[in-house]
């Protein structure tokens, strides 16, 4: 049987990113992200629902987020989902589901901060793909050539 774990979600942070190590020194950034859907009813009616979700990032896009992302910004996170078990401190079952994120995109990028990058870009994740490269707005695209060549 054929199975896929697929996850793109675009939302907002719900609080800084929090930074830790695993004992191997792996960077972990922790995010929760905020994902809005609006409606009209049958009536006419708006409605809206929110979801919070938890996502885990590793290595060096853990380091990228943590620098760059705060609280509020908009971001594009694709990853799989993981689900975790464990026994609570009363002896109850717990678990929960995190999206593991190996892929992200910055978004709105009018909103600077210290530290913020000058333009919205693109970064890798945890996968074995390289990162998508950052490529300035006003500088020309790789290849040479400033857009003039450009057939249509």
């Amino acid at each position: 049987m054929a199975s896929y774990n697929k996850v793109i979600l675009v939302g907002n942070l719900t609080r800084d990113p929090q930074m830790s190590f695993t004992p191997a020194q792996t960077p972990v950034c922790e995010i929760g992200l905020a994902v809005n859907r609006r409606w009209r009813t049958p009536d006419g009616q708006q409605k809206e629902e929110v979801c919070f979700i938890d996502c885990s990032c590793f290595g060096r896009s853990a380091e990228t987020l943590n620098k760059y992302m705060r609280k509020g910004q908009p971001i594009l996170v694709e990853g799989r989902l993981h689900f975790s078990s464990w026994e609570g401190k009363d002896g109850s079952k717990r678990s929960k589901h995190r999206v593991v994120i190996e892929r992200f995109q910055f978004l709105g990028g009018g909103q600077r901060g210290e530290g913020a990058p000058a333009s919205a870009g693109a970064a890798g994740g945890g996968s074995d793909e390289p990162p998508m490269p950052d490529y300035d707005s006003e500088a020309p695209a790789p290849g040479g050539g400033g857009g003039e060549d450009i057939p249509f």
